[in-house]
């Protein structure tokens, strides 16, 4: 690969920013008022940053020790056993599933935010007329009227993806561009428009679905798994760390990314919570728009939708395209079925995106019986979990290298990647603990994550059959 092919520090840390801050920054104002107060909305955002720099310092560290091993975070799984044994396959093969379904899930929850933000300009998608009844079920106008388009919207990207790549990345220049002007508007604004009497009571108490009341590190706890949403990307540059121009840059892309986006999330949020009064912003279905409506009225709230609507479209794309990535290279590795690896003319992995939206327009089903806000609370919450996988293997694997002391000379440096790894596998397993103590998210997360061993006798049949080959064309 020739140098002009190779990605330099700012191009890198662009990938990790765009990533990170996507649908997140739309709707999760929403939903961190929803789960804490104030003061556990920002403690829940110094948290999750503390932990995510962490997990941001492993990948960097492993991206600079393991520059063989690059994909995603994933990758990492086979590599806590024996090479080619069954832990291995099975370990690689189930983290790459998980990030798969995280992946997956995670697109579906930028594509119900467009439709939210769609609902600015067309009212009718947030209807609760009823449209239809089938036995015992009624269908309401604006859930069934979301469906079709979040269907639209999915497989109309999807066969704009199959035109090439090369206008798929010119459409998101163009959104990329739209949301940084969408930003800048939006904190001008706001800065004028803040009222602190809007956050008072800073520290107060959240009533649960059944009735229960969380105090204050509850409310850190709930709103912990959310605000770790945000960051879901912060791996971009690990995953093109084989294009970067120079190792280092991949750690460095990766932590000033982080800081860029942590600053972008921490300043919006505030900003909304100073902007509207809190019953109102925990009951909006688009916080930013309403908002901004609050200052420069229904024109302004019109403005920053349209600059939403194609900043949401710019997503969608990166991210189908990355969700199809991902079992089309655990394939290459022979940690996916090999039909994953199937192509088009044009070098695009045709099966993998096919099956991958086919499921994504499953979650999709979920805006039926849910509101657009409800749909996506539900969606993060598994899609992190998912993503948590991946996350903290990469931090077991980084205190393995650290224990055994594979690639370290300097005793000083392998103590602090000791401790920098123990509080990223610590904050991970804190993560997952706390996502999974609502019984419906851990029921259902575990049904997606162990799903995929019905599908692992094939992939492993199949590195046997692999393997038979090797050893007769030696």
């Amino acid at each position: 690969m020739g140098t002009s092919n190779k990605l330099g520090f700012w191009v890198l840390t662009a990938l990790v920013v765009g990533n990170m801050v996507g649908s997140g920054i739309f709707m999760l104002p929403r939903s961190l008022s929803e789960a804490a107060s104030p003061a556990g909305v920002l403690l829940a955002w110094l948290l999750t940053g503390l932990g995510v720099m962490m997990i941001a310092l492993v990948f960097g560290n492993l991206a600079i020790r393991k520059p063989n091993l690059t994909g995603g975070p994933q990758i990492y799984a086979k590599e806590l056993f024996k090479p080619g044994s069954k832990a291995s396959i099975l370990s690689g093969f189930m983290a790459s599933w998980g990030y798969w379904i995280g992946n997956l899930a995670g697109n579906v929850a930028i594509i119900t935010t467009f439709t939210g933000y769609l609902s600015t300009f067309f009212p009718i998608l947030t209807s609760e007329a009823n449209w239809f009844t089938v036995g015992g079920y009624t269908l309401k106008v604006g859930n069934g009227l979301t469906f079709i388009v979040c269907s639209i919207l999915l497989w109309g990207t999807h066969f704009v993806i199959l035109q090439g790549l090369e206008s798929a990345g010119k459409l998101n220049f163009a959104a990329t561009a739209a949301k940084v002007t969408g930003f800048f508007l939006f904190i001008i604004v706001g800065l004028f428009a803040f009222e602190k009497a809007n956050m008072l009571p800073m520290m107060d108490t959240r009533m649960g679905d059944s009735g229960q009341t969380f105090g204050l590190m509850s409310q850190v706890n709930n709103a912990a798994l959310v605000t770790l949403w945000a960051f879901c990307g912060l791996e971009s540059a690990v995953v093109f760390a084989s294009r970067a121009r120079r190792k280092i840059d991949v750690k460095r892309a990766t932590i000033v990314g982080l800081f860029i986006a942590l600053g972008i999330y921490i300043g919006i949020s505030t900003l909304v919570m100073g902007m509207l009064d809190q019953n109102i912003l925990i009951n909006s279905e688009k916080p930013l728009i309403d908002a901004i409506e609050t200052v420069l009225g229904p024109v302004g709230g019109k403005v920053l939708a349209a600059i939403g609507l194609v900043s949401l479209f710019g997503s969608t794309i990166g991210w189908v395209m990355l969700s199809a990535e991902v079992p089309y290279q655990a394939a290459k590795q022979g940690l996916f079925l090999p039909a994953f690896l199937k192509e088009n003319k044009k070098g695009l992995p045709t099966f993998s995106l096919i099956l991958t939206n086919g499921i994504a327009q499953i979650f999709i089903f979920s805006t039926v019986s849910k509101s657009i806000s409800g749909a996506f609370d539900f969606i993060i919450f598994i899609a992190t979990l998912a993503y948590l996988v991946p996350y903290f293997i990469a931090s077991v694997y980084q205190f393995k290298l650290v224990i055994k002391g594979e690639t370290y000379e300097s005793g000083k440096s392998r103590v602090l990647d000791g401790v920098i790894a123990a509080i990223a596998t610590v904050y991970s397993a804190w993560v997952i603990i706390s996502g999974t103590s609502d019984l419906k998210t851990f029921v259902f997360g575990i049904i997606l994550l162990s799903s995929g061993i019905f599908f692992y006798k094939s992939v492993i049949k199949n590195k046997h059959e692999e393997t038979k080959e090797e050893l007769l064309s030696a």
